[in-house]
């Protein structure tokens, strides 16, 4: 059937719903995840080191720009998958086994591509799958056996169909997560652990920028103190003061967008991992257990003040850029105001320099028409006599006399003119 061509981005668009897919889990079986932190200058070489593990086991390995890859290695299966801010590794081993915690998943794979491994260490978890044993459940045997009797936290999962209990401690570099099977089906069983090992994930990846919100609370103080002591010093400032104000202003502003730019990522990052870790915990479909807190409870508990904090600590910048910005703007504008009435002043100065210069331009002009009159009718008057001299009935002072207003209209007007045409040419 004809169709216009694909658009170059659909398959893969349409392929990314199918992404990452959790695995199909039956119990029993043990399970070791790891989580590193690794940024997107270790791809390449992510990619190398689980080739070299797939290739050791005779398996092929995923394509270099994959993000995510499950392989077959016979004693054990591995997920690799790469996430914007680090790569998680999953080691499945089926089986039953006495003592899961003991004899991990993680014992089946080589010592020495584990020490090569390229990131720095997040989460590390050894998870067991195990069917629900057919006597009522003793919660205190199962800490005791499983989890050196620390307090548990757990709940039904999957709406009952499951059960997950873990102590949220490290030992020897492990947490620890025991799943039992009350009757899920095996996506279902992959999906409830993948969710599980992702609350934690997500819960640490959030908790980084607790201490960049801790390190940022001692200079925000002197931040706002510092706006404080400019705020109230602009009340008294004038125009000697102003452009100190002004550079301290701007200085504190140029801090404070460096700094926001430096940690605006890891803020973001901190929402969108806690939003993360709650829709994770949603689809649990928790079912409480007497007397065990649940995952939800225990997460809200302890990683909700934290993240209030990173919240607090992130408004308060973004409302100090503001409030420096809007104090800037207003000693900009009197800054503006006090050059504007400078100019003013200036102005003014120019206008009377200008009304000086007129009226003394006026003067010259006058003496200059006087001094033309006075050559002029001179002239006339030597004119007058020169016609007298060769016999004309002509009156010398007479001539002079009736000449001067006729001379000294025409030197006024001749004088204006010029200036008209000097003063046109000029513009």
């Amino acid at each position: 059937m004809p169709l216009p061509p694909d658009h170059p981005l659909r398959v893969e668009l349409n392929d990314e719903a199918h992404a990452r897919p959790s695995e199909a889990l039956r119990a029993p079986l043990r399970v070791t995840f790891l989580a590193l932190s690794s940024g997107p200058g270790r791809r390449d070489r992510e990619w190398e080191h689980f080739s070299a593990l797939v290739r050791r086991f005779g398996q092929e390995p995923p394509p270099p720009r994959s993000s995510h890859c499950t392989v077959d290695c016979g004693a054990f299966r591995v997920k690799w998958e790469r996430h914007t801010e680090f790569t998680r590794y999953k080691f499945i081993v089926a089986g039953p086994c006495d003592r899961p915690f003991d004899s991990p998943a993680l014992l089946e794979v080589p010592d020495d591509w584990l020490t090569g491994l390229p990131g720095e260490l997040m989460v590390a978890t050894h998870a067991a799958l195990l069917p629900v044993p057919p006597e009522p459940l003793d919660y205190d045997a199962l800490a005791a056996q499983h989890f050196l009797g620390s307090t548990l936290i757990g709940a039904g999962i999957a709406g009952g169909a499951g059960l997950a209990l873990t102590d949220f401690r490290i030992r020897d570099g492990f947490s620890r997560l025991l799943v039992l099977d009350r009757g899920m089906t095996p996506r279902q069983c992959g999906r409830m652990i993948q969710r599980l090992l992702e609350i934690d994930t997500y819960r640490l990846m959030a908790l980084l920028t607790l201490p960049v919100a801790q390190g940022l609370t001692p200079w925000l103080n002197q931040a706002e103190a510092e706006l404080a002591a400019i705020s109230a010093q602009l009340i008294e400032s004038n125009e000697a003061t102003e452009p100190e104000l002004l550079d301290r202003l701007t200085r504190l502003e140029a801090e404070i967008e460096s700094r926001e730019s430096a940690h605006h990522f890891r803020f973001t990052a901190a929402d969108a991992y806690y939003a993360l870790v709650e829709r994770r915990i949603a689809e649990l479909r928790e079912v409480r257990i007497q007397g065990l807190q649940t995952f939800q409870e225990f997460i809200e508990r302890r990683l909700a003040p934290a993240m209030n904090t990173c919240k607090s600590v992130s408004a308060r910048v973004e409302s100090l850029s503001q409030r420096v910005a809007r104090a800037t703007q207003l000693l900009s504008t009197r800054v503006d105001v006090s050059r504007e009435r400078q100019n003013q002043l200036v102005l003014e100065s120019m206008n009377r320099r200008a009304e000086a210069q007129l009226r003394l331009q006026q003067t010259v002009e006058g003496l200059s028409t006087a001094a033309i009159t006075y050559y002029v009718v001179g002239l006339v008057g030597y004119a007058a006599k020169g016609l007298k001299a060769l016999g004309w009935p002509v009156n010398a002072e007479l001539a002079m006399a009736l000449s001067i207003p006729f001379v000294a209209l025409a030197a006024l007007f001749g004088i204006r003119h010029l200036r008209k045409v000097v003063t046109r040419g000029a513009t």
